[in-house]
């Protein structure tokens, strides 16, 4: 069995940093209780809890006095896209006229964390629920701000999508729909699933409402981790969409009104908190321009050698693939082969040299139908699953310049013997 190389960062980081091992292990071995209570240990790892917060606050640049306390833990990215979608449509269903629609505005580059609720809104409330998908340009693998614009109405409500693509790495202008979407009073929700831990978030500056955070990716805690900041006064116009015991306030019938409170009903998971908070500590301790400087390094190796007239014959870069376009993107890389489906060359990859890759349509799949290799609209599509999507290589701050280029030579080496094989044929 070859070496493993682990190139799947995308999915989840790994490895971690030893600091998030050593947190969980103290957790579980020396204090293993709920934040919930009153004596000591509960009280020490309330305060480790709230020590999460701080530092995750201060990653994103949320800096008002009570910037802890907007931060919500959730389970992932997809659970805090969840809270904040149908937190704020539900809201806004829940008090608007019935004759007045509720609009959103979501993008063909969006991730299924943030396409599927808002399809199941349109689906269960029909005409009173209307969703406006911007589309990307797939050569350069951008969203147009403009288009963001073009699309509010005055019933607009939200404005959701992501940061960097985690199908072509590209990084998105949230700034500028920031922006925009402050001077129309449209909240504007950011999926920071592949930005956060790669390049700067500054909630404030880039006018970001809502910022949607995994745990266990860019972060480098574990899994089952993540959080959703919500801007202060956002609380007042979202409804909860779990509740239950708090362990303060347990007279009133309905949830607390304070945060994070109302929106973290039952017991934490400590220990993956507790993880994550020295995973964000060890960010903060590197400085996100060093972690960045190792990640551009790397994303300008990768791209010379996928891109250009001596790329492997038949590979195909999804997305800009000019090493001057470094800068622009984080370490993930899409591509297809054309004689090889996605599926069998990520097999290839593993089986033959170890490296570990994810094939497939990546939970994306209005960006993988722009840049044809999705699934046909239509429900009797012929194409089989393997032949959907592309294979993905994606780099963490572990990852080596030893270990891209065991990988490029093994992308290589499949695709030079593909090409062969066919013109044998």
């Amino acid at each position: 069995m070859p070496t493993r190389l682990y190139f799947d960062n995308a999915a989840t980081s790994y490895p971690k940093p030893p600091c998030v091992i050593e947190a969980m292990m103290r957790y579980a071995g020396d204090l293993g209780v709920s934040a919930r209570g009153a004596y000591a240990e509960v009280r020490e790892v309330s305060r480790l809890v709230n020590l999460c917060r701080q530092r995750i606050a201060t990653l994103i640049g949320a800096r008002h006095a009570d910037a802890p306390s907007h931060v919500i833990f959730t389970l992932n990215t997809t659970d805090a896209m969840n809270l904040a979608i149908h937190g704020l449509i539900g809201h806004a269903l829940r008090t608007r006229p019935a004759s007045r629609p509720v609009h959103i505005i979501t993008s063909e580059l969006d991730h299924n964390s943030a396409l599927r609720p808002l399809n199941v809104l349109v689906e269960r409330y029909g005409p009173r629920v209307r969703q406006t998908r911007v589309p990307f340009d797939p050569a350069s693998g951008v969203l147009d701000p403009h288009a963001f614009e073009r699309a509010i109405t005055p019933d607009t409500v939200l404005a959701a999508t992501l940061h960097a693509s985690n199908v072509t790495g590209m990084i998105q202008p949230a700034g500028e729909i920031g922006a925009i979407c402050r001077r129309h009073g449209v909240a504007f929700l950011l999926d920071a699933a592949q930005s956060l831990g790669h390049v700067p978030v500054d909630v404030d500056a880039m006018g970001v409402d809502l910022l949607a955070m995994p745990g266990h990716k860019g972060l480098l805690g574990p899994t089952g981790t993540g959080a959703l900041y919500i801007r202060p006064g956002l609380e007042r116009v979202m409804d909860t969409v779990r509740e239950g015991g708090t362990g303060v306030r347990s007279e009133l019938e309905a949830m607390p009104d304070f945060l994070p409170d109302r929106f973290e009903p039952g017991s934490h998971n400590t220990i993956g908190i507790l993880g994550l908070s020295e995973a964000v500590q060890w960010i903060l301790d590197q400085g996100l321009d060093r972690l960045r400087g190792h990640e551009l390094e790397l994303i300008s190796v990768i791209l010379a050698e996928l891109t250009g007239p001596d790329a492997p014959p038949g590979l195909t870069l999804l997305g800009p693939g000019h090493p001057a376009d470094a800068a622009a993107r984080v370490g993930v890389f899409s591509f297809t082969c054309d004689h090889l489906d996605p599926a069998t060359f990520g097999g290839m990859l593993e089986t033959q040299f170890g490296v570990l890759s994810r094939s497939g349509l990546h939970c994306a799949p209005a960006a993988h139908a722009t840049m044809g290799t999705g699934a046909a609209a239509s429900a009797d599509s012929s194409r089989p699953a393997s032949s959907l999507g592309a294979t993905r290589i994606s780099i963490g701050p572990f990852t080596t310049r030893g270990d891209v280029a065991a990988a490029l030579a093994a992308i290589r080496t499949i695709a030079t013997e593909a090409a062969q094989l066919q013109l044998a044929k």
